[in-house]
């Protein structure tokens, strides 16, 4: 027992040492570069929002006409503009018909972006526009989804931190931990046994805060990492193939990633540790909705405390939807217009077998989320290219709705859920006192026409104001170069 106790002890500081590094101390005033101070509209320590529609993120109702006050970064006061009372010399935001919702917190994002050529699939960095699309649309905190430059994208937090870079609060993901398989060029691919738990003692050195397992990993990759991250209070996920949810789920894993799309537990005849992904998408094809395999698969992962990301807009159909849903078409750079409209046109009502399968999918991840389990949302703008940061991000909450969930359980979803996954919970993710004032202004009823969450005006990170049309524009036509 004594050896135990220390073992939690020794944990927690890991953990709290792991929010650190990725947070910093939201309670301390932050300096600005020049580069940054533009996209500034509000830096002061006392303001007030007013007479607004609030979707606090804890999943209760939606409340009007409220009053919401900031004081040194920090929610004072939340409630009724009739009862709250403002002090003297507060800076005012008329709310009036506006709606403020929590700064979204996503945990299947990238820094890089799908390029294909010849074939061939590859990704390259997108350092500087993807952080601010990002903030732009009102996401304050990402996980990356895997990394293929785990060091940029730490170098990027530390600047965004010490305010020399525009862009969300980062819990960065070490480098994909995979082995060969898929033929992209970024990836690394471990051939020794004992890989697994090399990468992460340094890349956890090294301040990564979250690892990633990839398609082709062994079962004994997958314990090595959940046993070396654990151990360090780190958490893993990971998008499968080889190894199924449930011989994932058992050893430990935290998250799983994608829904149930790629699930390889209802292959017949399964292999192990063998990735057959066309075997994988028949076996989901032909599975019932309320087959009792999918039946216990999603109550195994609830017993074992197995969070799941539902990523709606990487596998979004194309017939009937736009060629790049939830918008961000001008944020492509031309070429990349060009190659995306050449593919939407090459699916366009030809896919009703995935449309199929998306339907059947939400329907699943509808179910683990009325069971108790904990669902977390992310974009990964990766695929073909039609998934675009920040404007994908939205887009996630419409696309929830869409799918049956009421709005306050999407935005929950979408905020409060990832905090609750990243243990930052008792700073952030919803509206009310005593938490960090991030949140996101948006012109419109977002309950009268939920696609009015496009309309952000103002994004506030750690109390401090941001222009989204100003960020926006400053990355037009810059995706996929920059």
């Amino acid at each position: 027992m004594p050896m135990k106790r220390k073992l939690s002890v020794c944990t927690s500081i890991m953990l709290m040492l792991s929010i650190l590094l990725t947070y910093g101390n939201f309670s301390v005033a932050q300096t600005f570069t020049n580069k940054v101070k533009r996209f500034i509209s509000i830096d002061t320590p006392l303001f007030a929002i007013t007479h607004v529609t609030l979707i606090d993120g804890t999943g209760k109702d939606i409340k009007q006409d409220q009053t919401i006050i900031v004081r040194n970064h920090i929610i004072e006061n939340v409630g009724a503009s009739s009862v709250v009372q403002i002090p003297t010399g507060v800076y005012i935001v008329d709310g009036t018909g506006k709606t403020l919702i929590p700064g979204l917190i996503m945990l299947h994002e990238h820094l890089f972006y799908p390029k294909i050529f010849d074939g061939n699939y590859s990704v390259g960095e997108m350092q500087f526009s993807a952080p601010r699309l990002y903030l732009a649309a009102g996401v304050t905190t990402i996980r990356t989804g895997g990394s293929i430059e785990p060091q940029t994208d730490l170098n990027i937090k530390d600047w965004i931190n010490e305010g020399k870079e525009v862009g969300p609060n980062m819990d960065v993901t070490g480098p994909y931990i995979e082995r060969a398989g898929l033929e992209i060029p970024e990836l690394g691919f471990m051939k020794k046994p004992n890989e697994a738990t090399q990468l992460v003692n340094y890349w956890a050195d090294r301040g990564v805060t979250s690892f990633k397992l990839y398609n082709n990993v062994t079962r004994e990759d997958v314990r090595q990492t959940v046993e070396a991250a654990h151990k360090r209070g780190l958490k893993v996920t990971a998008h499968l193939c080889s190894v199924t949810y449930a011989e994932a789920s058992n050893p430990g894993i935290d998250n799983l990633e994608h829904s149930f799309r790629v699930a390889s537990d209802f292959v017949p005849g399964k292999k192990e540790d063998v990735c057959n992904q066309a075997a994988v998408y028949q076996s989901l094809q032909k599975l019932r909705e309320d087959d009792p395999k999918i039946q216990a698969l999603i109550g195994l992962l609830i017993k074992n405390k197995t969070a799941l990301t539902v990523t709606p807009n990487v596998f979004e159909p194309y017939t009937g939807r736009d060629t790049v849903p939830g918008g961000g078409m001008e944020a492509l750079a031309p070429q990349f217009r060009k190659k995306i409209k050449m593919i939407y046109n090459t699916y366009l009502n030809r896919d009703s077998a995935d449309a199929a399968m998306y339907k059947k999918d939400m329907h699943w991840v509808r179910e683990f989320y009325d069971r108790g389990g904990l669902l977390l949302a992310g974009t990964d703008p990766t695929g073909v290219g039609r998934v675009v940061p920040g404007y994908a991000n939205r887009h996630t909450v419409e696309l929830l709705v869409e799918s049956g969930f009421s709005l306050p359980e999407a935005i929950k979803i979408c905020s409060l859920n990832g905090a609750q996954y990243l243990n930052i919970i008792n700073k952030t993710g919803t509206i009310e006192k005593g938490k960090i004032a991030d949140f996101t202004l948006i012109n419109g009823d977002l309950e009268k026409n939920v696609k009015n969450i496009r309309n952000t005006e103002m994004v506030f990170k750690n109390g401090i104001g941001y222009d989204s049309k100003k960020l926006f524009e400053s990355v037009k036509g810059m995706v996929g170069i920059e």
